[in-house]
């Protein structure tokens, strides 16, 4: 009964495998100190990660951080509001402790013919056309306010992170198609557009 106990152990451990990481999170000063992390799924990889929000072509911010993630994370991926973008960038590496690099800058991407609804303070009903990979429609809700543009799918795959949830400043849906977000009024002025681009900064 050992015996068998044993052999079971033998084969069955490599597919049990996991990967430890660095993790190191930034706090509300953008440091942070890495740690060692289990992560909770062998189908984990150890990733760093870069989250830039822009103005137009402005860079308004970077935050980095190390965790782990899924393999289907380690891409970039963005959220464009139309008059702000909150790009993510990773690098993935399946090696113990292996994250020790930043992730890339973001690039610049061109339209991909993909649209959206976007607001402008008093209308939501504008048309946002869709860069690089973004390939979704979004509604970011919040306290009094509607947010619409476009988002990788990347982005509508990990908004239970809690680092893009903050950056994203809201909660999110995700649709595909041409304008499947819907035309709607908000009251909310042109300031509270750039809601996730203060919640970023909290972070970096």
């Amino acid at each position: 009964m050992h015996l068998l106990t044993l052999i079971f152990g033998i084969v069955l451990l490599p597919g049990a495998y996991t990967l430890k990481c660095q993790r190191c999170l930034p706090d509300i000063s953008g440091r942070c100190t890495a740690t060692e992390k289990t992560c909770p799924s062998p189908n984990d990889q150890c990733a760093t990660r870069r989250i830039s929000s822009f103005a137009g072509d402005a860079k308004l911010s970077d935050v980095n951080l190390k965790t782990c993630v899924q393999e289907d994370e380690c891409s970039e991926g963005s959220v464009n509001f139309g008059i702000s973008r909150i790009v993510v960038t990773s690098l993935c590496c399946t090696t113990n402790l292996c994250n020790t690099g930043n992730a890339p800058e973001a690039e610049r991407h061109q339209p991909n013919g993909h649209r959206c609804y976007h607001c402008d303070g008093e209308r939501c009903s504008l048309t946002l056309n869709c860069a690089g990979n973004e390939d979704h429609c979004i509604t970011k809700t919040g306290k009094l306010k509607i947010t619409k543009g476009c988002a990788s799918r990347q982005m509508c795959l990990v908004t239970e992170n809690a680092q893009i949830k903050a950056a994203i400043g809201g909660e999110m849906t995700c649709c595909q198609g041409d304008f499947c977000n819907g035309a709607s009024s908000t009251s909310a002025g042109l300031l509270l557009l750039v809601t996730p681009l203060v919640s970023l900064l909290m972070f970096s």
